[in-house]
This record gives structure tokens, sequence and C-alpha cells, in this order.
């Protein structure tokens, strides 16, 4: 029948990733990730984020990285999944707090960007209006132990459920906020580096990065020194839907990728 990769077109994963809402997960998970000292520090210390000639280009490798391992064949998500356990244990960090160097491939800040990834995906997708059962949302979870291998995660390492998530997450909470050296996304955002091309995209960044800020938890929102109010989740959650709706008004063959068009065939099929 074919190699369809990690997860294949019984999973939730198929159905839930090539949502263009999603997008707006995307950067939430980087949201979540920034708390997390050392993950943060990995990447500033690591990562050219905001050269204009290399941010871009970064950008795109991330994004084809998760499309494969969504997508791509068992032997195209091992490819990319041996690239970037490669890369990451030939780079280090200093952590200016113990006064230590440590690996980029540390499984706790990779179980926290890994659990941030997962968290973020399936909150935008309920909260925009995207069907899932508690049932199916606790199946997406426990697939996504498959993405965590691909990256050097050992699956029983990794949350299985919607509850286990939640309660890794409220149990690294003690550890977690935002380093002072990082300089805050959101006003990263208004000066975002993209190529030629695509700066008429630029206004709609901060945006984005607005509303993803507003689906964080409003301790998350709180770290990062933003205002965190039952009427900010109400507003977020109303965005979301009604971005949903109005993107639920454009074609599929315009709203989704190749990719996502190809696993709802086969998922429909």
């Amino acid at each position: 029948m074919g190699d369809h990769g990690i997860f294949g077109p019984r999973s939730v994963t198929w159905r839930v990733m090539g949502e263009p809402i999603l997008l707006v997960g995307g950067i939430r998970a980087l949201l979540m990730q920034g708390l997390h000292p050392r993950a943060m520090r990995g990447v500033l210390q690591n990562s050219a984020l905001m050269d204009p000639h290399e941010a871009w280009s970064r950008f795109v490798r991330t994004t084809e990285f998760v499309r494969v391992r969504t997508y791509g064949t068992r032997a195209e998500v091992e490819r990319a999944g041996r690239r970037v356990r490669k890369i990451h244990a030939t780079l280090t960090a200093y952590d200016p707090d113990t006064g230590t160097t440590f690996r980029l491939d540390e499984p706790a800040a990779l179980r926290w960007v890994h659990v941030g990834e997962v968290d973020s995906y399936l909150t935008v997708a309920r909260r925009a209006g995207v069907r899932l059962t508690d049932a199916e949302a606790d199946a997406f979870v426990a697939e996504w132990r498959r993405a965590a291998e691909v990256v050097g995660l050992k699956a029983e390492d990794v949350p299985g459920s919607v509850a286990e998530l939640r309660d890794y997450i409220e149990a690294e909470r003690p550890g977690l906020r935002f380093v002072p050296e990082a300089a805050h996304p959101l006003r990263l955002s208004f000066n975002a580096p993209l190529p030629l091309l695509l700066t008429p995209l630029k206004p709609a960044l901060p945006a984005l990065t607005c509303l993803a800020f507003a689906t964080l938890p409003r301790w998350a929102r709180r770290l990062y020194g933003l205002p965190a109010t039952p009427i900010g989740d109400l507003w977020a959650t109303v965005t979301l839907r009604t971005l949903q709706t109005g993107l639920g008004l454009v074609p599929a063959q315009v709203r989704y990728a190749p990719a996502a068009r190809r696993a709802h065939r086969m998922t429909a099929a």
C-alpha cells in the first residue's frame, strides 16, 4: 500500500496538521520554547536569528523538516532526522546560570521543545474549531511520540496523552522564565527579516505574533511581561474561530499545501 511515513492516512496528525491556522500554532510553539532557558540559549548562541541573509533560509529548513516529518516516507524522515540529530550533537551553548557548557541534544531541552510543539498545535487546532474528540486529542499526542524519536528522544520519555502533557508542563513551570539576553519576540516581529519578495507580508507578522501570544496559558504570558486576562483568552479563541471559518471558504486547492492535499485524498480513500 506504499510507505506513508511515521503517521499515515489513519492518523489524527494527517487530518490536523495541514490546516493553515496551525501557522499560529507554529509561532506559539516557538514562544513556548523561548521560556526554557537552555532551549532559548541554545538557539540564541547557535543561530543567526536576525541576520536577514540567514534567518529566512533557517525558517525554510525548519518548515521543510516539519513537512518531511509529517508527510515524508520513512526513509525521508530518517534522513531528515539523522541530519538534525547530527547538528544537535555537534553544537553547544553556555549556561550563565550554572557556568557550564551543554550540548543542544540534551534530553531535557529537547523534551520541552517537543512538548511545546505538540501542545501548541493541539491547542490552536481545538480552539480554532478543528473537530477533535478527547480520544482523538489523546491519539494526536501519542502519535507524536514517533516525532520525538526522530530528534533523538525515547518515545516513553515524552507524554502520550493530553493529561500527561498537562502534567509535564505543570511540573516544568518552576524552571521556566524568559532569559534577559533575548530580545522580546513581539518586538522582533515588527522587524522580521524577510526576503524582498515576501516584504508585503511583513505587516501581518505582528498581528500573528500577538494572536500566538494570546493563545499561551496566562502564566506564560506573564513570564513574557504581557497582560494575562480571561478577556485575552476569549479574544484569542474568537479570533482563531473567525480565521478558521474564513479559511474554510477558500477552495481546498488553494487553502492546503500539496502534501496536505495528498494526505487528505489518501485519508478519504
